[in-house]
């Protein structure tokens, strides 16, 4: 028990001291960066009962609305996580069926009626409102304990930058470059008894963006 509180302890610290580090994304755009035009729907749940499952599963899932304000057609590659106050870090897509988008989009057919799941999305955005993307991003249940939760959603922008590493060194002694990517903070707050999770609700305390 001992060890691994010690491990947690270093690992808070570490990524505590990355976040501190950290370099915010620049005010004033470069002349070749970008970042897309985000709209987004705050957080949800859905019930799927999965085979072999006794009882249905939990996921939530968010919608984000994407529109390439450039003046050309920009790459994507998106990579998105959800963190919660606990310490968990939960992949977007992550042990999630594909019955599972089936079913959310079904659910959202009169609005989002071209919606796309993120791993399976186009690694291009045309420009101009045409060809606005809507894309479903999906994640399993998380800790019961949480009160609060982060979504980072990376590949919306090409800003990025570069950083020393706090402890990894490379061959010479030089701290090994850690890349960061302008990343999307969906910022929330979990309210409600753990116990009655299906009716808790979100509320959103912050967005904005951050190096990562």
């Amino acid at each position: 028990m001992k060890s691994f509180a010690y491990g947690a302890l270093a690992m808070l610290a570490i990524t505590a001291r990355l976040s501190f580090s950290a370099p915010q994304p620049a005010i004033v755009p470069g002349p070749d960066d970008w970042t897309v035009d985000v709209r987004f729907e705050h957080p949800q749940q859905i019930f799927l009962k999965l085979t072999g499952d006794d009882k249905p599963s939990r996921f939530w899932y968010t919608i984000i609305t994407l529109t390439n304000k450039a003046n050309r057609e920009i790459d994507f590659y998106p990579k998105c996580e959800l963190m919660t106050d606990t310490f968990q870090i939960i992949p977007a897509g992550e042990g999630t069926p594909a019955t599972v988008f089936e079913q959310i989009k079904k659910r959202h057919q009169s609005r989002y009626p071209f919606l796309e799941l993120l791993e399976a999305a186009d690694t291009n955005i045309l420009q101009g409102k045409d060809n606005t993307k809507d894309i479903a991003i999906i994640w399993p249940d998380f800790d019961d304990k949480a009160k609060g939760i982060k979504l980072f959603i990376a590949g919306l922008s090409n800003e990025t930058t570069a950083i020393d590493h706090p402890t990894a060194k490379d061959k010479t002694g030089k701290p090994i470059k850690v890349f960061l990517r302008k990343t999307l903070v969906l910022d929330y707050k979990l309210g409600g008894d753990a116990a009655f999770r299906s009716d808790a609700k979100l509320i959103l305390q912050g967005k904005y963006w951050t190096m990562r």
